[in-house]
């Protein structure tokens, strides 16, 4: 069974924005980059040539995965979120036990985590830890660097 795709509103239209910059904008840049370096001649040594051609090909590699993604996507409903419990959607605030700090975080699909703004996966291990859970529990996660204990203060939409 394919893996669907879980996504916030503000999340499948950022990857609709991308698709259409790369669609609309990039291909046209690299297009006038190759025809460029084609005048420059002999294609046996043009660097240029060639890495306007390898960027091409990572364009469209993107495109085509942004595409199949959108085929697969899940909206989360973020109307319908339960504070209740940690899902897919939530944000969080933690108290890190081991370090002695306050953390928050939003849980999301994993094409949408960006840990330096806060924005963790589902399939992550802290994210996977935390869903199911309720506010006031202690979760302990096994991290690649040891075991972390997080206590659940507050979740909310």
């Amino acid at each position: 069974m394919e893996k669907k795709i879980i996504l916030t509103a503000e999340g499948l239209q950022n990857l609709k924005d991308e698709l259409d910059n790369l669609k609309t904008i990039k291909r046209k840049e690299i297009a006038e980059k190759i025809k460029v370096a084609l005048s420059f001649g002999d294609l046996s040594e043009n660097s240029e040539y060639d890495e306007a051609k390898n960027e091409q090909a990572i364009m469209e590699a993107r495109i085509l995965e942004i595409e199949a993604m959108l085929k697969k996507v899940t909206i989360i409903n973020e109307g319908e979120l339960s504070t209740k419990i940690i899902h897919v959607g939530s944000k969080v605030k933690l108290e890190d036990k081991t370090f002695k700090e306050t953390v928050e975080y939003r849980i999301v699909g994993s094409s949408e985590a960006d840990p330096r703004e806060g924005r963790i996966s589902d399939e992550s291990p802290v994210g996977a830890a935390l869903l199911g859970h309720k506010a006031g529990q202690t979760v302990k996660v096994e991290t690649p660097g040891g075991i972390v204990t997080y206590k659940i203060l507050e979740i909310s939409k």
